[in-house]
């Protein structure tokens, strides 16, 4: 579950002497990765800077491959986070026992397309769909509404809330709700049950000033700057509002996906005209038989709700968390719709948090309790990351 975790990285000395020429089929130099922590990671998502692989002589990043101690290929995906063009990191996952450290090599040669069965995380804009964008992996989707929902005659809707669709099965299927319109009955995949509207759905945020929750209209631009087969970033720009006194914010989303945990990055930087830093409400959206805890002490806010399909039947229960991490300063709040917590951003507007759900009928958390725990596990990995060393090839 390594979505978007911070990793530590060190440079290994170089050796006294040059590294002899190597033949194409041989290591040009390795990562160690470690786990520092005393529980083991599954899909530890590891990001290497492509400054830390510059240091490597002759490195060339649009090059790289990684294999694993025995030389097996490794999947492995380039990353252009700032939207340049240009990749500048180099993503794999590994799995770690507690306290374990292994090593990969790196090599260099010609990277091919992952085969589509290799992509476990994959987002789009879907303009066919009133300007959803859609977003995914192998536990998880979810989608957020653009412009065109606004004005659609039919149920208009503006909102800014994130909706979380019910999925049972590992392979990507957004594609193919989207052509069959019918994604609302589960037909042995899952399904959308979840209700948003106006609420802040599944981590969908505002404002908090005054006593009130000032959220913004529907997206109006999306950005895909990555989209997999590991790792999915995205950005969705909200056009400046009104959050009272005459101060108006804007902003930037960006929001980070990988394979094999249900839990997303969502990063929101506000611009305006606001000197001070800014209140954010993060929240859930209160639907009937749901319950919700908060646990100050841990940065974290989770849920646990009754579903229902189109005809009212019982349709499993959905679990929802926000978290924000251990120590982070927060505050509870409630509105109509939603439960709240309020945390201040940055001196630079920005904040940082984890939105995660989670479906029992999907079969990878069973009850209330056992998704208590999973909010707990993606807290600890965060405030321990993975710590990573780039070494040159060792001489002879």
């Amino acid at each position: 579950m390594g979505v978007g975790a911070c990793v530590a990285v060190a440079w290994a000395a170089p050796p006294a002497a040059p590294a002899a020429a190597e033949k194409p089929a041989t290591n040009v130099g390795s990562v160690a990765v470690t786990n520092p922590s005393a529980f083991a990671r599954a899909r530890e998502t590891v990001v290497v800077p492509g400054a830390e692989l510059a240091k490597l002589a002759s490195f060339e990043l649009k090059k790289a491959l990684v294999v694993d101690g025995g030389g097996r290929p490794v999947l492995s995906q380039l990353v252009d986070s700032n939207g340049d063009d240009e990749p500048d990191q180099l993503v794999f996952q590994a799995d770690l026992a507690p306290k374990e450290t292994k090593s990969f090599g790196l090599r260099q040669g010609q990277r091919h397309p992952a085969a589509a069965k290799d992509y476990k995380a994959y987002g789009r804009f879907v303009r066919e769909r009133h300007d959803d964008f859609v977003w995914e992996n192998d536990l998880v989707a979810h989608r957020m509404y653009g412009p065109d929902l606004e004005t659609f005659v039919k149920e208009p809707l503006v909102s800014s809330g994130i909706d979380t669709w019910a999925k049972r099965v590992p392979r990507l299927l957004v594609n193919e709700w989207y052509m069959t319109d019918d994604y609302h009955q589960d037909n042995g995949d899952g399904a959308d049950f979840y209700g948003v509207g106006k609420s802040r759905g599944c981590g969908g945020l505002g404002v908090w000033s005054g006593g009130k929750l000032y959220s913004s209209r529907n997206f109006t631009r999306s950005r895909v700057l990555a989209n997999g087969p590991i790792r999915l970033i995205f950005e969705l720009s909200y056009a400046a509002w009104d959050v009272s006194g005459g101060v108006k914010v804007a902003e930037t989303k960006r929001v980070t996906l990988d394979a094999g945990t249900p839990f997303n990055v969502f990063e929101s930087t506000f611009t305006g005209a606001a000197k001070a830093p800014l209140a954010v409400g993060i929240g859930i959206a209160k639907h009937a038989g749901g319950t919700v805890q908060i646990d100050a002490a841990g940065g974290f806010m989770r849920s646990w709700e009754p579903l229902k399909g189109l005809k009212g039947e019982p349709s499993g229960n959905l679990g929802c968390a926000i978290a924000l991490g251990a120590g982070a300063p927060l505050t509870a709040q409630n509105t109509e719709l939603d439960s709240l917590v309020v945390t201040p951003t940055d001196a630079g507007g920005r904040v940082v948090y984890r939105v995660g759900s989670a479906w029992d009928r999907a079969g990878h958390v069973r009850d209330a309790e056992a998704w208590g725990k999973a909010v707990e596990d993606v807290s600890a990995r965060a405030a321990a990351p993975v710590k990573i060393v780039v070494a040159p090839p060792a001489t002879k």
